[in-house]
């Protein structure tokens, strides 16, 4: 869902008779809408049912690819595309029921490939997208995703039984509200930047109420009995700094999905592009998705030997190795699949240990919440990226035919921020201390029968 209309953004203009600024927001919807339904569908699970809101998030992602397909003009799809943006709590609920369900032997290689999802869905969607778009109308692209939201909604029904573990409590409608006002303003600030200037009053606006939200709403929930997201289990260090990491290694991950692609289909006039149509550079890149699911087991069985804390400092120094190899811009096709491929590896070892790391330093009542807040500091390193992209990209550009492209050192300078960040990932993985023993205690509330 998020990388799904990428591809075809230079095309929806013309396609939907509207503008690019609008055009745009196909993006920055699904974004925003992902990013406010994580916590409150994590929240909601802990209290009434993590099955019963996984149905609820593929329900309207089913929804929302059916009325996308169907969609007359802009102003539809951008309503689908809010829709779709309930996807992002899929993930984190779906590791939740799994620490709650299977054996214990189980519970690794489960959640490891479950948060790996957020890296392969990406990764396989651009290639999709491209195929389908040159051979047939975008509307199969939503056709599709709705059938197999459907597929999966019935799956979910008749295979996944529900959590036992519930935390109970009243919804904390007042934080969910702030929440998403605070999460809405800083991200529109993020995702728009670019286009609307850093520097301009709309930007400084949203910042500053961001700043001003986020405060409101952290002295409400400290205040309150049961909070949409409990910040002091947060602010443990065990919790605190893995979420830290998170937004660090999002941002590394995916300079890869932005760059790489464009490095792929530039001219070669341009002196480092390759010149390959979008489906020839999808195929380039599918052993990223291919990558990242054969290494998530791998992942499972290295926490499992020697603690997810050595697998996640692993990964972010092989996701650093991925993108210090592509900052010298790769001369050949085959070194530009095996850095993308390095770097999806140290993705998929990263991404299994997070979740894991953050359970094990939650209780069971708080897992969905705890999960989702994590999957949401992943989202803010990536649309950070995004950000970043968007700035040096234009700032650093050639000309070649007429037509401005962004220079060699565009991407240099993007890779290398990439690397510096999993690199900062890292450290702070290597010094985040454990969780205590105290704070792995729980008593599960039983669900009502």
């Amino acid at each position: 869902m998020q990388t799904l209309v990428v591809p075809l953004l230079p095309q929806f203009p013309r396609l939907l008779n509207a503008s690019t600024s609008t055009v745009t927001w196909l993006v920055t919807a699904t974004l925003v809408a992902g990013a406010v339904c994580a916590p409150v569908l994590g929240r909601l699970g802990d209290m009434y049912g993590k099955r019963r809101m996984l149905l609820v998030a593929l329900g309207l992602v089913t929804v929302g690819s059916a009325l996308g397909a169907a969609a007359p003009g802009v102003e539809l799809l951008l309503v689908a595309r809010v829709l779709q943006g309930a996807s992002l709590g899929v993930v984190p609920l779906g590791i939740s029921v799994m620490r709650d369900l299977l054996p214990p032997e189980r519970v690794g290689s489960g959640i490891a490939l479950m948060s790996s999802s957020l890296g392969i869905g990406g990764a396989i969607g651009l290639p999709i997208t491209g195929a389908v778009a040159q051979q047939a109308s975008w509307r199969w692209l939503f056709a599709g995703a709705a059938v197999l939201g459907a597929l999966q909604f019935l799956l979910v029904r008749r295979i996944v039984a529900e959590s036992p573990t519930r935390s109970g409590g009243r919804f904390d409608v007042p934080g969910a509200i702030g929440l998403s006002a605070a999460l809405v303003c800083l991200l529109l600030a993020i995702s728009k930047g670019s286009d609307w200037g850093w520097t301009s009053p709309v930007v400084i606006v949203l910042l500053v109420a961001a700043v001003v939200l986020f405060a409101g709403w952290g002295r409400l929930e400290l205040r309150t009995d049961s909070p949409l997201v409990d910040l002091r289990t947060s602010a443990r260090p065990a919790v605190l700094w893995t979420n830290v990491g998170s937004i660090l290694i999002g941002f590394s991950m995916f300079a890869q999905f932005l760059m790489t692609t464009q490095v792929l289909q530039a001219p070669l006039e341009s002196g480092y592009g390759f010149g390959l149509s979008l489906v020839a550079a999808g195929i380039v890149l599918l052993p990223i998705g291919g990558a990242m699911a054969l290494f998530s087991p791998v992942s499972a069985r290295l926490s499992a030997r020697f603690g997810a804390r050595l697998t996640l400092v692993s990964g972010t120094v092989v996701l650093a190795v991925g993108n210090l190899s592509m900052a010298v811009l790769p001369g050949s096709i085959v070194l530009v699949m095996v850095a993308a491929t390095v770097t999806a590896i140290g993705a998929a070892l990263a991404y299994s240990a997070l979740p894991l790391l953050i359970m094990d330093a939650v209780p069971p009542t708080e897992t969905a919440a705890a999960n989702s807040l994590n999957t949401l500091m992943r989202m803010l390193g990536t649309s950070s990226c995004s950000a970043v992209v968007a700035a040096v990209a234009s700032g650093l550009t050639i000309t070649v035919g007429g037509a401005t492209l962004p220079a060699a050192t565009a991407y240099t300078v993007v890779f290398l921020a990439a690397a510096g960040a999993a690199a900062v990932a890292a450290v702070i993985s290597a010094l985040t201390p454990r969780a205590r023993p105290v704070e792995r205690a729980a008593t599960p509330v039983p669900a009502a029968a």
